[in-house]
């Protein structure tokens, strides 16, 4: 693989929500892994783990105060209410098909199967994401323009 096509690639990983990258060619395998920034000072926030599960559950401790008393976060306040909507991707959320354009949904816009409800920005691809049943628009769990997970929750349809 030639140097220009490898920094390429090395670039691509750089700019996008991707972590890792593996390339395979007649002449060889390259597989480029993007590791986290481990500066706590220049992004204190940026550098903070997503909590996946509630504190207090199995194999993750309770948070304390400072009296040292716990803190558990409510299962049923944590869990929508709702059918979630997932990202089938890694790539840019947005709202809306253009800058300035309306947004496709809104809060309580009543939406049906197969209706877009947003894009998600991939490799410079922009991929439709349809609702996958029909209902009303009870949240929106990201804020345009912000990087999404593959998995990661969009919307709540009820």
């Amino acid at each position: 693989m030639d140097l220009r096509k490898l920094k390429t690639l090395i670039d691509l990983v750089a700019e996008s929500g991707i972590s890792e990258l593996e390339v395979t060619e007649t002449d060889g395998k390259v597989r480029i892994v993007k590791s986290p920034s481990v500066s706590p000072l220049a992004h204190p926030v940026m550098a903070a783990p997503a909590v996946v599960a509630a504190p207090g559950s199995p194999g993750i401790p309770a948070a304390t105060t400072a009296g040292g008393s716990e803190i558990a976060a409510s299962p049923a306040a944590a869990a929508p209410k709702g059918h979630v909507v997932k990202s089938p991707m890694v790539g840019t959320f947005y709202r809306a098909p253009s800058p300035g354009a309306k947004p496709f949904v809104e809060l309580g816009q009543s939406v049906k199967q197969g209706e877009p409800i947003c894009l998600i920005e991939a490799m410079k691809l922009m991929n439709e994401i349809e609702a996958d049943i029909a209902g009303e628009i009870k949240e929106i769990l990201v804020e345009n323009g912000h990087a999404v997970e593959f998995g990661q929750p969009l919307f709540v349809i009820g």
